[in-house]
Order: structure tokens, then sequence, then C-alpha cells
């Protein structure tokens, strides 16, 4: 396993002083505080900390749900690529206004477009998701740690499930030093599950499936047993049509959609209009003949309200159940 000694101390000092000069340190961290240096296991990588991060940059969103509910927001000092309001509280919104957009550009594939030279201009002592053209390498060759969610790192082979969202606040919680709000928040998530889960039914044998259907016509994607949307259906008391399918997504055609012929449809889509994202599997020949089509019980939901697992996974089995459950 590749070690990374990361000198983000030097970095936390420097914060300190800038924020001594601005008229007193508050409570920022240094080196020499109870817990570092601290090491995480990431992707097979361990990165080194010697001081909680203070400048951070996010490259994706996954990971602004736990820094709200660690309190941690003010700490990022940029963030590049799509943050929909969809996804977030007036709170959450509100502090991610405030934080600089240094780009929000992508490919035809839709990944992020960044340059090197832009993210270290911002002198982060934490990164926050890696991109296709900005790996962890290149950062840590110039002694940046980069953390990835670990469901998105390139080699994972793990069944995600919703304890991963706990362990992952539990690991921003440790890295922050903000380990008693972590447990805090876990606690919060649990009992929110459980109210989650009361309002389903079990016994009701209801079949659902979630597709990504293509905008226009073309490819439909379905999640199988190795995705987070695979927990997320049982956990709102549907059995996964494709629970048996051990990936975790794959093509699909209609024809096999008639097969398995869910009570229910979950279409997930990045951004857009979820009235094209609908149309775009209803059109389909051959779909009007699926059971949750002809009931209309086909409900669209932003991707990363089911993947990766996140406090967000959380809010999208809410919407999932409140929208399914019996007598809706």
């Amino acid at each position: 396993m590749k070690a990374i000694r990361l000198a983000v101390a030097a970095a936390a000092s420097a914060t300190v002083l800038l924020v001594a000069a601005c008229g007193g340190a508050g409570d920022a961290p240094t080196a020499a505080d109870e817990g570092y240096p601290f090491t995480v296991t990431n992707c097979g990588v361990d990165v080194t900390f010697d001081a909680a991060p203070q400048r951070v940059v996010l490259l994706k969103s996954a990971a602004v749900p736990y820094l709200h509910a660690l309190g941690l927001m003010d700490r990022v000092t940029a963030r590049a690529g799509q943050y929909p309001k969809e996804y977030y509280d007036a709170a959450t919104r509100t502090e991610l206004d405030r934080i600089p957009l240094l780009t929000d550009r992508t490919d035809t594939s839709g990944h992020l477009q960044i340059s090197k030279e832009v993210v270290i201009s911002q002198q982060p002592d934490l990164v926050l998701g890696e991109v296709d053209n900005l790996s962890r390498d290149t950062l840590s060759a110039v002694n940046i740690p980069l953390l990835e969610e670990p469901a998105m790192c390139p080699a994972s082979a793990a069944v995600p499930n919703f304890d991963d969202i706990y362990s992952q606040l539990r690991t921003y919680g440790r890295v922050f030093g903000r380990e008693a709000e972590a447990a805090t928040a876990v606690t919060a998530l649990r009992e929110r599950m459980t109210k989650i889960q009361a309002q389903e039914d079990p016994a009701s044998g209801r079949t659902a499936a979630v597709l990504y259907p293509t905008v226009g016509g073309g490819v439909t994607y379905a999640y199988g047993a190795a995705s987070m949307a695979h927990p997320q259906l049982e956990a709102a008391g549907f059995r996964n049509v494709f629970g048996d399918v051990k990936e975790r997504v794959f093509e699909v055609t209609v024809e096999e959609l008639l097969g398995r012929n869910p009570d229910v449809l979950i279409l997930l889509h990045g951004d857009g209009d979820p009235k094209a994202v609908e149309q775009g599997l209803t059109g389909l020949p051959g779909a009007e003949n699926l059971d949750a089509v002809r009931n209309g019980d086909v409900m669209t939901q932003l991707f990363n309200f089911t993947e990766p697992p996140t406090p967000l996974s959380i809010d999208g089995l809410e919407r999932i159940v409140r929208r399914f459950k019996a007598g809706a």
C-alpha cells in the first residue's frame, strides 16, 4: 500500500497566521493538536494529516452534506462542478453561494474540466473529489492531499449500504477533529432512518427498478446489487427486480424490463428537465406496456439522491417512501 506524507501542517500554520493578522486565530488547530498526525486509507492510499485541514477545495459535490452536518462549510475556500439546488436545504444553499465557483465546465461525457494550476492557486490543504484530468498523484506531487468518496474509488469492489454513510461521516469527523459532532450527526441520521422506514410497508411485496434513461432515446441503464440503489429500494420496502445482477450498472432493453415488469420505476438523472428524462424511457417502443408506466408509478430523481452513499441517499429514500407509501 502506497503511503503519502502530506505537508498540511505548514499550510495550516500559514492559515493560523493569516487569521491572527485579521484579529484572532479563533479555534484553528495546529500540528501539535491532540490526535494528529492522523492517517486515513482512501482508495488504497494512506493519506496523513498533521493538522485539521483549513483550506478545502471541492471538485465534486458528494462531500457537501457531510461538511454541512459537521459545521465545516466555512473551511471550503473554492468549489468546482455542479451543485444542483434541489439537493440542499436553505442553510446549505446559503453556504454554497458564499463559496467562489472556479468552473462548472464539463466535457461531452459530463466530466469536470479544470487545470492543476487553477486548483493549486487556491493553496488548499485538502481537495475533495478526484476528476479525470486532475489525479491524486498530480496533487500529491505538490503536497496537496486528496480524498475521494470510497464508493467512487476506481478499483472499489465493495457493495455499498447505509452503514457506509455513517462510516464516512465519522471519517470526516476524524480528519477535521470534529469527532463529537460526527457522533451526534450519525445518531441523528440513524433516528431519521428509523422514522422513514416506519412509513413503508414491508409486506406489500411490490417490486421496483432504478434506471438511468438516455434523454432523447438511446441506451437505458439499470442498477443491480452492487449499487446504492439496491439497499435504498430494500429500505423503502421494495424488491429490486435486478437484485440478482451482481453488477453496479448495466445496459437493459425494454424487452428485459417487460420480462421483469416492476411495479415501480425510479429514473435517475444528472440535470435537466425531469419530464424529458421520463420521456427518455416512456417514449421507447413497448414501454407503454410496463405496469409502472400504465399506472403512473414512475418517479424521477436526481442522481445523488441515490449514489454515491451520502446523507443525500437518505433524503432520496425519504422521497421514494413518501411518493409510494401505502395510500399515497
